[in-house]
C-alpha cells in the first residue's frame, strides 16, 4: 500500500523547514580566518580530487553495480500474482517429489541395514555363534569378489583422479 501525499508531506516537512532555516547570507558565511588553514582555494581543492580518480576504482565499480544478471521482470499485479501462485505451486510440486525420494532413499537404506544387522546377529540367536562360521553370511555379504570381472579393479582405480585431463583424450582401440 502506497503511503499518502499528506503523510509524506508530515514526514518531509521538518527537513524542509531545517534546509530553509539554512540560508547564504553573509552572517552564515565563516570569515576566513575561522576556516581550516588551506593554500590553494577551495574551488582549486575539489576539482584535483575529481582528477584524481583512480580508473581501476571506476572500473571495479562498474562491474560491481553492472552485473550480469537481467534486470527483474516488472508484471502488473494480477500477471505477479499469477506468476507467484504458478512459482509456489511449481515449488510445492517440486518438495513434494524431493521428499518421496527422500522417503524411498531412507526406506531403502532401512532395510539394508536391518538386513545386515539380522545376519549379522543370525548365527548368535540361533546358538551356532563357533569359532570361525560365527557371522559367516554376514561376511560373504561383505565380500566383493567378481564384482568387477576376473582380476580387474573398478573404474575408479584405473586411474588416479586429478584435475588436469590424461595425455591421451580418448583411447579409441579400447573394448570391453
Amino acid at each position: 500500500m502506497a503511503p499518502s501525499h499528506n503523510s509524506i508531506r508530515q514526514m518531509v516537512s521538518p527537513l524542509l523547514q531545517s534546509f530553509r532555516s539554512l540560508s547564504l547570507t553573509s552572517q552564515n558565511i565563516l570569515p576566513s580566518s575561522a576556516r581550516s588553514f588551506s593554500s590553494s582555494s577551495t574551488m582549486s581543492a575539489k576539482n584535483d580530487k575529481k582528477k584524481s580518480v583512480d580508473p581501476r576504482i571506476t572500473l571495479i565499480r562498474y562491474h560491481l553495480q553492472h552485473t550480469a544478471t537481467p534486470r527483474p521482470l516488472k508484471f502488473s499485479r494480477t500477471r505477479a500474482l499469477r506468476h507467484w501462485t504458478i512459482h509456489r505451486a511449481w515449488m510445492l510440486a517440486r518438495r513434494k517429489k524431493l521428499e518421496a525420494d527422500e522417503l524411498e532413499l531412507q526406506r531403502m537404506y532401512q532395510s539394508m541395514h536391518n538386513t545386515m544387522e539380522l545376519l549379522r546377529t543370525m548365527d548368535e540367536k540361533d546358538g551356532l555363534a563357533r569359532g570361525k562360521e560365527a557371522g559367516r553370511l554376514y561376511r560373504v555379504a561383505l565380500e566383493k569378489k567378481g564384482i568387477f570381472g576376473q582380476g580387474s579393479v573398478p573404474v575408479e582405480y584405473a586411474r588416479l583422479q586429478t584435475d588436469t585431463p590424461g595425455r591421451e583424450a580418448w583411447d579409441h582401440s579400447w573394448t570391453r
